[in-house]
């Protein structure tokens, strides 16, 4: 007779909890793999493949990269869009340089309020502040004196750029300016240093690298945006919107995708050089830093005041604008308020584009911004192999890539012939995982960001207990990190309201998104429609922020309330 040796019940509980970990632990990373792979991998080496491979109607190989790259009308483009680009980039890191230091290191009254303000071209699609301009400046528009040329053409695109890029230029230079060590001030001070001289050897060498990374990212967004061009761009063409005609306008597959990998290169070239500089910068704060707090200077505070008003006015002059001109009956002839526009008679559809993005977006923040999250703590709080390395490099790899590259890229991957996944292109599942891929780095930063200030010796601890991951990651990790993770759903939701980039070559007429629906009744001349639609995009964006806002206070008094004081 065999006699069956059986294992203690700890033993047995502990094998349970092993095998649950490596399930959840390893399928998940392996699973995370296959989606990285298939919405980002794929689509970018399509992409590759489509621009460089020489058969007939594909890219046309080197010979024609060589024919496009030694055309005068390539060269035209290009010069076009590195002086629309440089421009932008010197006019909005300075701007926002002020007023980013005006908000961390002055002490002008509301800030919450200006910083609101500033952030309001994040909520609406890059072609609203063009549709704004024309109204204000075009050919009919309220201040058209002021132009002694046509708004339409290089002008144009520059002020419109402008204000689109202006509060993700902001929002980096804030970080940059978020901490400083106020013993550094205080010995500059006491060795009689001037406030500016104060600036030039502490301030100024400890925002730096925040400032080229502005600059990087002002340069990279409008030199890949075809919104603001196509809008007001009139005669005055750009290399964005030569892809978005030769692709959309003229079916011109190849040409398209060979002028996207040239877009693909100063996104790269800025992403190595600024990684390179995050090597090369030191901790701005040590352990033993105290947090510098700006102390009162009339003068100084109401200079940077007036700077910030000034912008805050003409943000709002140029939004306001557009929410005044949808509600315009017949602009300029007749000024009495309706809301025809909002009835969408034009558009196919009426209202279901912007209830597409509605669906789109609510998708794209709730299960993105969950599978994002959870990915991202597969990558910090598991073991260190290989396979952790390769996700997270792939996690990176969206953040190099203009949207209108990865839009081509689902374009020729999800078309290729014999494709199992073909189905789904023109579906709104489609255009959900190319928006989530689009703006994944930037969540997964923020992910991983507030993940590394969590201990690890809570995961040990529920080791220890016997307590599988999954049970540990669910009731403790979420509710600790609970506002990254709406920060992260809030960041995916308006992302995904206004993108225009990266999904316009991949809707079909019963997945068309609100910000597509702007695009298109702009082409056809309805302004007016065109003005309303981007308002709805804008409140919504708006409304859903401030919902998310006040949750987010209600859930943290609820799942986070042993921080609270007893004792108040």
């Amino acid at each position: 007779m065999h006699r069956t040796l059986s294992l203690p019940a700890g033993a047995q509980a502990g094998l349970r909890c092993a095998r649950a970990d490596r399930l959840f632990v390893d399928g998940g990373k392996w699973l995370m793999l296959a989606l990285l792979v298939l919405a980002v991998l794929l689509p970018l080496t399509a992409m590759l493949w489509r621009g460089f491979a020489g058969e007939p109607g594909q890219g046309g190989g080197l010979a024609a990269a060589t024919e496009l790259l030694a055309s005068a009308n390539f060269r035209w483009l290009l010069g076009n869009s590195l002086k629309v680009a440089l421009t932008v980039a010197l006019i909005v890191v300075p701007l926002a340089y002020l007023f980013a230091y005006a908000l961390q290191r002055t002490l002008i009254p509301a800030k919450g309020l200006w910083r609101g303000i500033s952030l309001l071209p994040l909520l609406a699609p890059s072609m609203l502040p063009g549709i704004a301009l024309i109204y204000l400046f075009g050919n009919q528009g309220l201040l058209r004196g002021l132009f002694a040329d046509n708004i339409y053409g290089f002008w144009g695109i520059v002020l419109g750029e402008v204000i689109y890029t202006f509060p993700h230029a902001l929002m980096i230079l804030l970080s940059a300016l978020a901490l400083a060590d106020a013993r550094l001030f205080d010995a500059a001070a006491s060795m009689g240093a001037s406030p500016w001289k104060a600036f030039r050897s502490i301030t100024w060498p400890g925002s730096r690298q925040g400032v080229f990374a502005a600059f990087c990212l002002v340069f990279t967004l409008t030199i890949t945006d075809f919104g603001v061009p196509v809008v007001i761009g009139g005669d005055y063409q750009v290399l964005a919107l030569e892809a978005y005609k030769a692709v959309v306008g003229q079916q011109q597959f190849g040409r398209g995708a060979l002028i996207g990998l040239v877009l693909l290169v100063p996104a790269l070239l800025s992403f190595a050089v600024d990684a390179w500089l995050r090597r090369r910068q030191r901790d701005a704060m040590s352990g033993r830093a105290q947090l510098y707090r700006p102390v009162p200077a009339p003068r100084r505070d109401a200079v940077f005041l007036a700077v910030v008003i000034a912008l805050c006015s003409l943000l709002l002059l140029v939004f306001g604008m557009a929410v005044y001109s949808s509600l315009v009956k017949f602009w300029p002839y007749n000024l009495a308020l309706s809301l025809r526009h909002y009835a969408f008679a034009d558009l196919p559809g009426g209202w279901q584009p912007y209830f597409n993005s509605l669906l789109m977006a609510s998708a794209s923040a709730l299960i993105g911004g969950l599978l994002i999250f959870t990915g991202a703590w597969l990558l910090e709080k598991t073991r260190q192999d290989a396979l952790t390395q390769v996700l997270r490099l792939l996690c990176f790899v969206p953040m190099a890539v203009p949207g209108l590259v990865l839009g081509l890229g689902y374009v020729f991957f999800f078309n290729l012939p014999g494709n199992p996944l073909g189905g789904l292109y023109g579906s709104l599942l489609l255009l959900t995982v190319c928006t989530v891929a689009h703006f994944l780095s930037t969540a997964q930063i923020t992910a991983s960001t507030a993940l590394r200030q969590l201990d690890g010796e809570f995961e040990a601890a529920a080791l220890s207990l016997r307590v599988p991951l999954y049970r540990h990651y669910l009731r403790v990790t979420l509710p600790l990190c609970l506002p990254a993770l709406l920060d992260i759903v809030r960041y995916l939701f308006v992302s995904a309201m206004t993108t225009v980039s990266a999904v316009i070559f991949l809707y079909s007429p019963d997945s068309m998104l609100a910000a597509i629906a702007v695009l298109n009744m702009d082409d056809a001349g309805n302004v007016g429609g065109a003005a309303a639609m981007s308002t709805l995009i804008l409140l919504t964006s708006a409304a859903v922020s401030l919902l998310l806002a006040a949750a987010s206070r209600g859930l943290l008094r609820r799942s986070q309330a042993w921080r609270q004081d007893p004792n108040p």
